[in-house]
């Protein structure tokens, strides 16, 4: 066997299998989907596979990761940290539509996770800290007088989210809206509504 056979196909390096195996998790379930699918479908032996990542699980946690870091560093990002809580809810609110749409496939694999594993169920605890954040956000600008007050934080929280995170099923980055365009409309939406004054 040559070397190029042993290594598999070149330019598979650890990002490249990463977006490869999240396509596969996105598309038949991470439960459904096996290394040997995964090497199969990059064309690698399991063993070329494993030199980048020591488990599938590993691969999800890197996965969830992405997703999680970015919208994580979202509530610590500078503009959502200082001013007013309508203008640091708003910049979180832009944050997290930027990054589900830079990293799409990453976020979605985060919305599919039920809990069926440690590494889903950090994640889970994780995304409920980070909407915990966001409700008390919410919970200051409505202290301020800048949104509405006779709305549940949490359920206020809930409907936003609901619907930033129901772009995985249908914006697509090749598409006509870009990022920066549909974080406006989403902010328009949650926070002024879509009545005329």
């Amino acid at each position: 066997m040559s070397e190029q056979a042993r290594r598999g196909r070149p330019g598979y390096d650890r990002d490249r299998i990463l977006a490869v195996a999240v396509v596969a998790f996105n598309e038949q379930g991470y439960d459904a989907t096996s290394v040997a699918h995964l090497a199969e479908r990059l064309g690698v032996s399991k063993a070329a596979l494993y030199h980048h990542f020591d488990s599938k699980e590993e691969l999800l946690a890197v996965a969830l990761e992405r997703a999680l870091g970015g919208l994580e560093a979202v509530l610590t990002a500078p503009d959502a940290v200082s001013g007013p809580a309508s203008d640091r809810l708003a910049a979180v609110l832009r944050g997290a539509v930027h990054v589900l749409a830079d990293q799409l496939p990453y976020v979605t694999l985060l919305l599919r996770v039920r809990g069926n594993s440690d590494i889903e169920r950090a994640a889970l605890q994780r995304r409920r800290a980070f909407d915990q954040r966001v409700t008390e956000l919410v919970r200051s600008a409505q202290a301020e007088g800048a949104v509405r007050a006779d709305v549940d934080a949490r359920v206020a929280t809930r409907l936003v989210f609901g619907m930033v995170n129901s772009l995985v099923e249908w914006y697509r980055p090749t598409g006509p809206e870009r990022a920066g365009q549909l974080a406006e409309d989403v902010l328009t939406v949650a926070l002024d509504g879509l009545r005329t004054r």
